[in-house]
């Protein structure tokens, strides 16, 4: 199912909360809305659910108006499924009522799919690996179990569209990469359109096909990962997603001069036009690198941090820092004095 949001505003007791939101889901897309809290992410999904209603603009759903400032679609006429932070199993169900539940209730229920409920109960806790435990009470599962039966749960009724609203924020940082790609999984399995809504960078460069990067009610940018990571169009997108330097300075063409005697000429690829107009060079940590000599920026090594596979170093340059990675085979020091160089 395909959705389309045209100029959606939300306005709480004068707030303004979304500020003119545009946006098409395609069918079977994975989209992931990410950015910090309070940007309107989470609201945006409530008004795709139906829990709220826009005070401005339309939201249509297969082409048919579902919600606007004067009327909305209640939730349960359009064929979506929701797993929530908080799991929201009930405490006096086994795990193979918790996903038989909507089979019996939810509107849009093929009859197969009510005359088969057991067969299909059966293939939503083999789809999230929890064929074993259809017997089980919430209170005797992990917290990655709950989570795993309230997605079973969400497709059991094959929904359209599927919403899910920061899923792995309450679980520890294994459980996290165990179900991020477990998700990923079933959405290659099902085909099912999924909005994912996440504070989380990481996963939404991980999990999604499209990303839409939320700041103060607005939409910053949207693109695929890449596009996100690599051609951030605005500095705040560049420093939020993966924490880019944004370094001031001159373009000339495809060549920036981050010192103001021109001294230091970069030729950098791939920066937007929009940062090129603002004099900014966003440009990654892994994307530069540290030496004695050479035609770059100096400084002095502030910090080292190993990472393991990877060393951070923060160089400070006088007037602002730089953060660099490099191999574990760096062996700069604090105080050192360097040059920072693009690969």
């Amino acid at each position: 199912m395909s959705t389309r949001l045209q100029h959606v505003k939300k306005t709480f007791d004068g707030f303004q909360a979304l500020k003119g939101i545009d946006l098409t889901i395609e069918d079977g897309e994975f989209v992931a809305i990410v950015g910090p809290s309070g940007c309107g992410k989470t609201t945006l999904l409530r008004l795709i659910a139906g829990f709220e209603t826009p005070t401005e603009g339309s939201i249509y759903m297969n082409d048919e108006l579902v919600a606007n400032a004067n009327n909305s679609m209640p939730p349960e006429k359009r064929n979506l499924g929701m797993v929530f932070q908080a799991f929201a199993l009930w405490p006096h169900m086994k795990v193979k009522e918790q996903v038989a539940f909507p089979l019996k209730y939810h509107r849009f229920v093929t009859s197969s799919l009510h005359k088969n409920k057991t067969k299909r109960v059966e293939e939503m806790l083999s789809l999230v690996g929890l064929q074993d435990f259809a017997e089980r009470m919430p209170g005797d599962l992990s917290g990655g179990q709950k989570q795993r039966v309230a997605i079973a749960r969400a497709l059991a009724p094959s929904p359209a569209l599927l919403l899910m609203d920061e899923p792995l924020s309450s679980l520890d940082a294994k459980l996290r990469i165990e179900l991020r790609n477990e998700i990923q999984t079933i959405h290659r399995k099902t085909n099912t359109s999924i909005v994912y809504v996440t504070h989380d960078q990481s996963e939404a460069l991980a999990m999604a096909d499209k990303i839409v990067v939320m700041n103060n009610g607005k939409i910053e940018q949207i693109g695929t990962p890449k596009e996100i990571y690599f051609t951030p169009k605005t500095e705040f997108v560049a420093k939020f997603i993966g924490k880019a330097n944004v370094l001031n300075g001159k373009w000339r063409e495809n060549y920036f001069f981050p010192l103001k005697d021109e001294t230091v000429k970069w030729q950098i690829p791939d920066i937007t036009e929009d940062m090129k107009r603002q004099s900014k060079c966003p440009i990654r940590p892994e994307q530069l690198t540290l030496s004695k000599k050479g035609n770059g920026i100096p400084g002095g090594v502030r910090n080292v941090l190993f990472q393991g596979r990877e060393i951070h170093f923060t160089v400070d340059t006088g007037t602002n820092t730089i953060d660099v990675i490099e191999s574990i085979h760096a062996s700069f020091q604090v105080g050192d004095r360097v040059v920072v160089l693009p690969k």
